[in-house]
């Protein structure tokens, strides 16, 4: 190809020269020049100022882009006569910069012309194309810019709602708890004052405070019991209390039955204080168990208050390194928090886990897109109703990761399309079509691994096979 000889021929041969005049070949000719890279060169690199159109001619070239910090492969061709560099060259209103940056696959050769006077020359030879594509391209820059920030804000505002729908059942539980607390505590200090005026033998209050502490060690080990049991061991503990003319009997039930006490547990309340002090004994106890209880509900609401922020911050990666050795499971069960408000109720998550799998290098941000990405279009194939399965195991040196929903299916058309930038069966203004674009590229480009799909109806799922030891980038 070093002896390639530009001819108007040779230009002809090229898409974009074929319909020009022979004095508009003599143009490019004029001003055309061959450029050769060897492999794995860089040729030109995105923010660039853009000085050069450039049209393969021979080899094959791939694209990327800076994303987040991270260069993704966007395009690769070794079609000749495709088109790179300044290819925005007709718009002249200011200084044009490369897009993306080009490398060189295999040795290639371009053909090069100046973007500033072909500009000028375009505008000469097409004034009237040349407004209609500046009017194209900025509308469409516009229109991509104020989509895509309001997809982003939607996506955005469907994850942040489904948190904090999360974060506020556990929330709401810690305030109704800790005012009840505040009016429980304030109680038994009234009813351990009424039983002091009565002259207790030391002894004898020490022993309840034994029976206490007893009863209220119990309560983290009640037993969970059905509606029933509830009832009949609420009924048995209200005729004890009714036997012994305990009034309002029926308010102290149900907290001694939730602390996990029964009948007979009150017999020895009864044994250690006596018929004169049981009444003030029982109110006094049931204040204590009540609180105990109040105090484990608040904690419970705390711990799942920060164990949804730790899942928030997982599924972020906030102060966490870009690539790093994780457990896919983290992410996994981060990604089903943040998207707990588009699954809904309807859905059921079946987790099949191998926690013995080892810990894998990856861009676990990046990974969790591609989660949410899979787990979305699962969720979205179900209409709200079915089965959603996230199975993990180990295939040889490879974690594997599956995610299946009990959807419609894919259809065999649609599988063989299903990873191609822009293709989507949602309806218009629903789907962007490049989820599962960008899950491929995640995987297959950026960790060196696989993405796979197998569907019949009711019955999909998506494998993604990660490795387990660092792979060379490309």
């Amino acid at each position: 190809m070093s002896e390639t000889q530009l001819t108007r021929e040779f230009l002809r041969e090229l898409f974009l020269f074929t319909d020009l005049s022979d004095a508009q070949l003599d143009w490019i000719l004029d001003h055309a020049k061959l450029e050769q890279y060897a492999a794995d060169t860089a040729i030109i690199s995105e923010g660039d100022p853009a000085t050069c159109f450039y049209v393969l001619l021979s080899g094959a070239l791939r694209m990327t882009r800076l994303v987040g910090g991270s260069e993704v492969e966007t395009v690769r061709s070794d079609q000749r006569g495709a088109y790179c560099g300044a290819t925005q060259f007709f718009y002249g209103q200011q200084q044009q910069r490369y897009g993306a940056s080009v490398y060189a696959v295999t040795d290639l050769m371009f053909l090069t012309l100046p973007a500033k006077e072909f500009a000028d020359q375009f505008r000469s030879w097409f004034p009237m194309a040349t407004h209609l594509l500046e009017g194209s391209y900025l509308g469409w820059r516009n229109t991509d810019a104020l989509i895509g920030q309001r997809r982003r804000l939607l996506a955005l505002g469907e994850m942040s709602a489904g948190l904090t729908h999360e974060l506020n059942n556990p929330a709401a539980a810690a305030v109704r708890a800790t005012a009840a607390l505040r009016e429980r505590v304030a109680g038994m200090r009234h009813k351990l004052a009424i039983l002091a005026k009565r002259d207790i033998e030391p002894d004898l209050l020490e022993l309840l405070l034994d029976v206490q502490e007893r009863l209220v060690k119990q309560v983290a080990d009640a037993p969970p019991l059905t509606a029933m049991q509830q009832a009949d061991r609420e009924d048995e503990i209200g005729d004890w209390l009714e036997e012994r003319d305990i009034e309002q009997g029926w308010d102290l039930a149900p907290i001694f039955v939730a602390a996990g006490l029964s009948a007979e547990s009150l017999d020895h309340v009864l044994e250690s204080v006596g018929d004169g002090l049981l009444d003030g004994a029982l109110r006094w106890l049931a204040y204590a168990l009540e609180t105990e209880m109040l105090m484990g509900e608040i904690e419970d609401s705390t711990t799942r208050i920060s164990a949804l922020v730790g899942a928030a911050k997982q599924y972020s990666q906030m102060d966490r390194a870009p690539h790093q050795w994780i457990d896919v499971h983290d992410g996994l069960d981060s990604t089903l928090v943040m998207l707990a408000g588009k699954i809904g109720t309807g859905v059921k998550v079946v987790k099949e886990y191998d926690r013995s799998l080892p810990t894998v290098p990856a861009y676990a941000g990046e990974l969790n897109q591609v989660w949410t990405n899979i787990i979305d279009n699962a969720v979205s194939a179900m209409d709200g109703t079915g089965t959603l399965t996230l199975r993990t195991s180990r295939d040889g040196d490879r974690v594997v990761v599956e995610i299946g929903d009990t959807g419609p299916g894919i259809s065999a058309e649609t599988k063989q399309r299903i990873f191609e930038p822009f293709f989507t069966t949602k309806p218009v203004g629903e789907g962007t079509g490049l989820g599962l674009d960008i899950s491929w590229r995640i995987v297959v480009d950026r960790h060196r691994g696989d993405l796979r799909v197998e569907s019949e109806p009711r019955d999909t799922r998506f494998r993604v096979y990660l490795p387990t030891t660092e792979q060379a980038s490309e």
